[in-house]
């Protein structure tokens, strides 16, 4: 099975600079666009598995949906502040690279905020029509946001593993925890774990989580990410995590 983050014919990757490898940035990366993937990959689903007139389900579903949104933005945010300007400082070839993955980052983000108002609306009203708009403008976001996950780690992150260390990115992570309730982390977790491959839980779980946030999940967050899943998917078997 061909993996999803392979470079296609006429892409082209950006200079790697020369020397040692600094960080494993491609390896985090992959991690979150993994979920983020899953996620667009369902929204529209979601929006359409909502019957007409039901507002109980178009305020669940609405409302996971726009923490994707969040999860997603931010992000992009934390890109656009710590990784992106000092790789195009470190590494000036990647110059062109940088400037089309920035200029991707504006058209997701504004696509993603052109439907919030929908999805606002949709959540108060579960209105049929409101609903098509909605379900149809999270296809479009996942369009363009598969594209784009798949160049940045194929083209981009190569060589930021070059130019920036395991503290710099770290920096980036901590960016998007702070930005978020910790409640909702801990259910997300779950996800993170879910959308990935086995052999990668175990190294998210006990060499990327700090042993409190650890503790959270096993006492609350595995629990209320079960519960989610099953209310979102009735009926679907709820993939394990840890």
């Amino acid at each position: 099975m061909t993996d999803f983050f392979t470079m296609l014919p006429g892409e082209t990757a950006a200079p790697v600079p020369p020397g040692p490898v600094l960080s494993s940035g491609s390896t985090g990366i992959r991690r979150v666009h993994r979920f983020l993937l899953w996620a667009y990959r369902e929204a529209p689903n979601l929006v359409r598995s909502t019957a007409a007139g039901d507002t109980a389900r178009a305020a669940l579903v609405g409302e996971v949906l726009s923490n994707f949104d969040k999860v997603l933005l931010v992000h992009q945010e934390g890109q656009n502040l710590f990784m992106y300007p000092q790789l195009a400082e470190r590494a000036p070839a990647c110059a062109s690279h940088v400037e089309q993955m920035l200029q991707q980052h504006r058209g997701i983000k504004d696509r993603v905020e052109s439907i919030g108002p929908v999805r606002k609306r949709w959540m108060q009203t579960a209105e049929a029509g409101t609903r098509d708009e909605l379900a149809k403008g999270y296809e479009d976001v996942h369009s363009v946001l598969s594209e784009h996950l798949r160049r940045e780690v194929t083209e981009v992150m190569p060589a930021v593993d070059r130019v920036m260390t395991e503290e710099e990115l770290n920096a980036m992570v901590q960016h998007g925890v702070r930005q978020h309730d910790k409640k909702f982390l801990v259910t997300y977790l779950g996800l993170i774990l879910a959308t990935n491959p086995p052999e990668d839980r175990r190294a998210i779980f006990f060499e990327e989580i700090p042993a409190l946030a650890r503790l959270g999940y096993r006492l609350i967050g595995r629990r209320m990410y079960r519960r989610q899943y099953a209310a979102l998917f009735p009926g679907r078997p709820i993939p394990e995590t840890l």
